[in-house]
């Protein structure tokens, strides 16, 4: 049935509907994360190469063939695709002193630094609400990009009731941060 929708969403996509794109977003996004994410080892370098690939997605819908390949697999291809061709345009590393020199500072700064520790607090605090196997298996699939048939392998549940622990989850800590 997902197939079915996100095919009906890459129709709807290539004709330029805005909402149908944004649901495609929500429904695939944590997936094609996942798999720039362990291609590219760098979360940052990751989330960037993601919106490339919606761009990607969104200028080249029209080419998706529903004879030919599972929608899924159409956006893991471009994704997975796109992380390799980043990998392979990488510079080598700097060997020379004066070349690393003019780096700027990674540091951020103190007021975003703050920031970032409130945030990150206040889902720490949320993230305790939760249950602990399905806090770890939250963390497991959005921090470290586990999928989710690894994760029912690691809990020894059925597929489906990952993606059920992972959706209820999700939705517990979204109302736990609006409070």
């Amino acid at each position: 049935m997902i197939d079915e929708e996100i095919s009906g969403l890459l129709g709807r996509v290539a004709l330029r509907d805005r909402a149908a794109f944004a649901e495609l977003y929500r429904l695939t996004s944590p997936k094609l994360f996942a798999i720039c994410l362990r291609i590219l080892r760098d979360r940052s370098e990751a989330e960037e190469t993601l919106q490339e690939i919606y761009v990607r997605i969104w200028q080249h819908a029209d080419r998706f063939s529903p004879g030919q390949s599972t929608p899924m697999s159409w956006l893991a291809a471009i994704a997975r695709n796109r992380a390799i061709d980043l990998i392979r345009a990488r510079k080598p590393v700097a060997n020379a002193i004066d070349e690393a020199y003019d780096l700027a500072d990674p540091a951020a700064d103190p007021e975003k630094s703050a920031v970032v520790r409130a945030e990150g607090r206040r889902i720490d605090a949320c993230m305790e609400e939760l249950e602990t196997d399905r806090a770890d298996a939250v963390r497991r699939a959005y921090v470290e990009g586990l999928s989710y048939q690894e994760l029912a392998e690691m809990y020894a549940v059925p597929l489906n009731t990952m993606r059920t622990w992972l959706r209820r989850s999700l939705l517990k800590l979204r109302e736990c941060m609006e409070r």
